[in-house]
């Protein structure tokens, strides 16, 4: 019998929907389940874009400029100005989501048994990316006990080698929520320069920032231009997950040919996709104030309600709409099974993501969960009311 690939058996499952079996065989049960494993928003997508496709009289679907639509990218610059990030929009390839533009990104600045430092916890995904590029990731490991701020630059240094190629960040931080302040970025500036490797930023909760806060972008520092890389994307900002659209930014015109390369390999980027992402752009102002202010009151429900339930330790997000908890548990996996297999009340139950999967070290993380509060808040408030009562009945 033929075998599968060294990297096809390598390729880790996502901890988001390893468990999603589990949850399908509960619903056959008749059970409702409160999912707060996933980072799907219930936030309705902006009417703008919606219409824009329902309302383009389209004869031939064709393909786009490999870089996505110039009218697109050129429009995209204009909101990037908007957000003291200065770039044009031949500084912009649109990818398929954010998951290509990383793809590209780890494809254009490392080679295979190439090395990149990303801070952990984060997202599961980049040890899926890596592993399909070939390429080694080396945690650097921040704590909960400071919320998951940026570890020290020291940590950082020891671990750069001749085969390091990058650091990679998600600002605000999935799964943590953390939002890096200007002098964290600033740090993490100078040591690339430094250093001479690039800094990746996965700023796609850009808006998602709370309690006063901004957030920083890597492409606001012009010293970065030959360093920096920005992955974005529609999904989260604009509640359009299923749009499949992203970019790749950078001021670096060897990077940006490079990844052109990649893009043309595959063509080109959704038409109708692109034609919604564009009319998003016109969504006003509002729409974010609304968002915001639903999300910090999400939080602050989710967050005072973790808090008030024993042996429960959990940091506290500035951005995105996830948080870890540390839970009085050995192991979130087999919780989180528990959970949808055995557990319920009143025929109700929770789905969580275990966080060991968001840690490249083996056994870190073990008793932690990700949780994201993308649900209504009397859901949350009964989501937590279940959790509250699991944790008093589970046996380890």
């Amino acid at each position: 019998m033929p075998k599968i690939s060294v990297k096809g058996n390598s390729m880790p499952e996502s901890p988001i929907r390893k468990l999603v079996p589990f949850a399908e065989a509960a619903i056959k049960k008749g059970r409702k389940i409160y999912q707060l494993n996933i980072g799907q928003p219930d936030i309705k997508t902006p009417t703008v874009a919606l219409d824009a496709v329902r309302n383009h009289n389209i004869e031939v679907l064709s393909y786009s400029h490999s870089a996505g639509f110039e009218g697109y990218r050129n429009k995209l610059a204009k909101y990037y100005k908007n957000h003291d990030i200065p770039v044009n929009g031949e500084q912009i390839i649109i990818t398929t989501g954010g998951s290509e533009a990383l793809l590209f990104a780890m494809g254009s600045i490392a080679d295979t048994g190439d090395e990149i430092i990303i801070p952990e916890p984060f997202y599961a995904n980049y040890n899926g990316f890596a592993t399909a590029s070939g390429i080694k990731i080396v945690p650097v490991e921040s704590k909960i006990e400071t919320n998951f701020a940026l570890p020290p630059i020291a940590d950082f240094e020891k671990l750069i080698t001749a085969k390091t190629k990058a650091i990679l960040i998600c600002n605000p931080g999935n799964p943590t929520g953390y939002l890096y302040t200007k002098e964290e970025i600033d740090q993490l500036a100078d040591m690339v320069i430094k250093h001479d490797i690039f800094l990746v930023a996965d700023e796609v909760y850009r808006e998602f920032a709370y309690d006063g806060a901004k957030h920083y972008s890597v492409m606001s520092i012009d010293k970065l231009k030959d360093h920096a890389i920005m992955i974005d994307s529609v999904s989260k900002r604009y509640s359009m997950c299923g749009a499949r659209i992203g970019c790749l930014v950078s001021k670096n015109k060897e990077v940006i040919n490079t990844a052109m390369k990649f893009a043309q390999a595959r063509l080109s980027p959704p038409t109708f996709e692109q034609i919604a992402s564009e009319a998003a752009l016109d969504t006003p102002q509002s729409y974010f104030d609304d968002v915001i202010k639903e999300y910090t009151s999400r939080r602050n429900l989710l967050i005072a309600g973790l808090e008030s339930i024993d042996g429960v330790k959990v940091a506290i997000p500035k951005g995105a709409f996830y948080c870890i908890a540390e839970l009085p548990i050995k192991n979130a996996d087999n919780f989180a099974k528990w959970l949808l297999e055995e557990y319920q009340l009143d025929n109700e139950t929770v789905m969580v993501a275990p966080a060991a999967g968001f840690y490249s070290t083996p056994n870190t993380g073990l008793n932690q969960v990700r949780i994201a509060y993308v649900l209504k808040k009397e859901n949350l408030e009964r989501a937590i009311e279940i959790l509250k009562n699991a944790l008093t009945v589970y046996k380890d």
